[in-house]
């Protein structure tokens, strides 16, 4: 975003402007317009937390305050696949940590992580709320249970 030029960064940022013409300049409005924002651009860089809070008259930490709090928005770009591996403690009992190092391995990531192709995001939660298939793991809306490490890589290769 850095060699942006003026004319760019305008064009970049018409989809939050016509975002924030939808509401009043006012802080009840923030979480609605980031919403908005995070599910146009995919994510909320700097300079389109910065126009929201032009728009919204508020102070880019007041933003970036509510953006960090909140485990639904994301400052990075996020995978077309997201994975959440279940570290919950039947999860981890019957060897999610295994699971998730073997996704790691397969992926080259992190939890935390998105792979440079903009595939997969990988994430480690509590739980998913399916203890009886332990261990557990999410891909977008599909669950896959009663895993083993031997098993990802057919189930990674369905998403790529």
């Amino acid at each position: 975003m850095a060699e942006m030029t003026e004319e760019k960064l305008a064009e970049y940022l018409e989809p939050v402007q016509e975002i924030l013409s939808r509401y009043e300049k006012k802080e009840r409005y923030l979480i609605p317009v980031l919403q908005e924002a995070q599910e146009e651009y995919g994510y909320l860089p700097e300079e389109v937390m910065k126009e929201i809070a032009l728009g919204l008259n508020l102070s880019l930490s007041q933003v970036y305050g509510v953006v960090t709090f909140y485990s639904q928005f994301h400052q990075q770009p996020r995978g077309n696949n997201i994975i959440r591996v279940c570290m919950g403690t039947a999860c981890h009992v019957r060897g999610g940590e295994g699971i998730l190092n073997a996704i790691k391995d397969e992926l080259g990531i992190d939890a935390g992580e998105t792979t440079d192709d903009l595939e997969f995001t990988l994430e480690s939660v509590a739980c998913i709320g399916a203890c009886g298939l332990a261990p557990v793991i999410m891909i977008n809306d599909d669950t896959h249970g009663r895993l083993t490490p031997e098993k990802i890589p057919g189930i990674i290769a369905k998403y790529q």
